[in-house]
Formats: structure tokens, C-alpha cells, sequence
């Protein structure tokens, strides 16, 4: 039998056929009146909870519970929150600012964290245009008719600086996609330029952002009034209203049950509160501090250890706060 679900004025926000309520939480989160709730870190790691739930090259799927609102949208704020170009040589029609920005957009696989003189990356761009010798005289398409005619990312070659070539060895840095185009030449044109690689942050360009979506929703909750069954003659109707697979109608007895396993797929469209022979079966609501995650890598970070750097970020910032300094011990 599955375990009964009730509805809980701290933890819920009730979605009515029209209005939300219960949708905001205490002055201090997790503080309620006439009880000690002294923030400390060991108690609260208690009950704050990670759950990952599907990895893959991108996006990445995982609950955060057990934490107020503000501190989940912090996360992602931080997630969603320069490189250098020496030009030597550029004929091409795209000017050295413009060319610049192009090339700065290109993600790198770099697993490299602080900027040291062991990690500093640098690529060399030097790309010229030239005709074919025995190219079709009846044809005008460029790539047959010219070399080099487009310049793409698989033209960086690296500078390995100090030590790179054997601490890099088994993983040397490159643009995650090799056929991003950067400009276009023509016979006589030519690129030469010397590219070095830094790290920055999201808030200073969206080019450092290796987040391309960080999105949370709460978990949403389907309960059933035990003192008002829905009718079993409307069972197979009622099943209906919600997304496939939440709500179970035994063959048999055509008794209505949830199942908590597959809640998160339920979409909240609240079609059932358009039908008034199920007024009063039904409550619907989300929980408040279950916060279903996703998060998708465009960058040189897997989608799994994103989390893990915005984490790194908040404790920086709560370091660097006088009045929060306590927290991180």
C-alpha cells in the first residue's frame, strides 16, 4: 500500500483552479515562531539532500532538497552568471575586433582551473587562401576551387608553454567542435594571429558561461482526500487528467491511487479542477523545498560537475562576507 500523502502547511504551496497560496515562506528560512532554530552547519547538512538522477554528455538531472528557495536560485544564478588575440596578419573582410570575438566564442576542452604559468594556453592561427592548380574550370564551388577558403576552429594549433606537453598529454586542449567557422577568405587573403587562453566568469561575458540552460522546478505533489473518494465510475476520466503514468486506477475495484515514483513527471495542469464531480478529491500542490534541477553543458564542463563549481563560488562569496563570514566552518 502506498504511503499516504498529507498536506503540510511549511512544506506546500497549494495550487488552486485559479490562485496559488501558501506561496511564501518565513522572514528567515526554515525559522518558525516559538521554536529554536539555530542555523549551524552539521544540523542543516542533516537535512539538505542531493539527488542525481540522469548524467549524460548534456543535460545533467538531479533534486536539491531540503533547502529554502533563495539559496536553489542563488545556485543557479551563479551557473547562468577573456581571451586575448594578437593579430599579426588579417586581410580578410571580417575587421580584428569582430575576428576577435568570433574566436573568443569558441568553447575549449580545458580541465584546467587556476591560471598558472603551467596552464596558460596558447594557439596559433595562421590560415591563407590560395587557388587550386587543377580545379574544375566548369565549377564554382569555393572548397574545389580554392584551399583554405574557410577558416575553422580545427585550424588552432597549440603553443605548448613550459611543461604542457606532458602534463597534457593524455587530454591536449582544443576546441570541443572542430568545424565552427570564422570567417571566409579568398585567394590572397590571409590570417596570421597568436591566441591566448584565459579564464573568466559568465558575469564578466557569455562567452565564459559554460552553462547554455540551469532551470529548477518544485516537485510537484498530487494528493487524494481520504474522506472523499473519486467516484469509480469516473476513475478511467479522472486518470485522464493528469500526465501518464501519476495516477493508478486498479482494473479490478477501480480504486485511484498515486504513484510517487513517477510524481515528477505530473505537469500541474490542473485540468482537474475543471470537472466538479472531483471538487474536494483532489489537492494539488508543490513542495517547497524540492527543487528539481537541469542543467545543460555547452562548454569544457561535464554537466555533472557544474553544481559543484557554483557551489565553490557561494562559499567564496560567504568567505568574503563579514557578516557571513561564521558559516564556513
Amino acid at each position: 500500500m502506498p504511503t499516504a500523502i498529507t498536506y503540510d502547511l511549511r512544506k506546500h504551496v497549494w495550487l488552486h483552479a485559479e490562485r496559488v497560496s501558501n506561496v511564501s515562506s518565513t522572514n528567515f528560512p526554515g525559522h518558525y515562531p516559538e521554536e529554536d532554530h539555530s542555523w549551524v552547519v552539521s544540523p542543516s547538512q542533516d537535512h539538505i539532500e542531493g539527488r542525481q538522477k540522469i548524467i549524460k554528455t548534456a543535460p545533467v538531472e538531479f533534486d536539491l532538497v531540503g533547502v529554502d528557495a533563495s539559496i536553489a536560485n542563488a545556485y543557479r544564478r551563479i551557473l547562468i552568471a577573456e581571451d586575448k588575440v594578437y593579430v599579426w596578419d588579417n586581410t580578410s573582410v571580417v575587421v580584428d575586433e569582430v575576428l576577435a570575438q568570433r574566436i573568443g566564442l569558441v568553447p575549449l576542452n580545458v580541465k584546467m582551473i587556476k591560471p598558472t604559468d603551467r596552464n596558460t594556453l596558447v594557439f596559433r592561427l595562421q590560415v591563407a587562401c590560395q587557388r587550386r592548380k587543377h580545379a574544375p574550370k566548369d565549377t564554382t564551388d569555393p572548397s574545389k576551387l580554392y584551399i583554405n577558403h574557410e577558416v575553422l576552429s580545427s585550424h588552432f594549433r597549440r603553443v605548448p608553454q613550459g611543461e604542457q606537453e606532458v602534463v597534457v598529454a593524455d587530454n591536449p586542449p582544443a576546441p570541443t567542435n572542430l568545424d565552427i567557422v570564422l570567417t571566409k577568405l579568398q585567394p590572397g587573403q590571409e590570417i596570421d594571429m597568436e591566441l591566448h587562453a584565459v579564464k573568466g566568469v559568465g558575469k564578466d561575458h557569455a562567452k565564459f558561461c559554460p552553462v547554455a540552460t540551469a532551470s529548477y522546478r518544485l516537485l510537484p505533489l498530487v494528493i487524494l482526500n481520504p474522506d472523499k473518494l473519486v467516484p469509480r465510475e469516473l476513475a478511467d476520466f479522472f486518470q485522464k487528467c493528469f500526465s501518464p503514468g501519476v495516477v493508478q486506477v486498479d482494473p479490478r475495484t477501480k480504486a485511484v491511487s498515486v504513484d510517487s515514483k513517477k510524481m515528477q513527471k505530473e505537469m500541474m495542469s490542473r485540468e482537474v479542477y475543471r470537472h466538479p464531480e472531483f471538487e474536494g478529491c483532489i489537492r494539488l500542490v508543490r513542495v517547497r523545498d524540492h527543487f528539481l534541477f537541469n542543467i545543460e553543458s555547452e562548454g569544457f564542463y561535464p554537466p555533472q560537475r557544474l553544481l559543484p563549481e557554483a557551489i565553490t563560488v557561494m562559499r567564496a562569496k560567504i568567505a568574503t562576507s563579514t557578516c557571513c563570514g561564521n558559516f564556513t566552518k
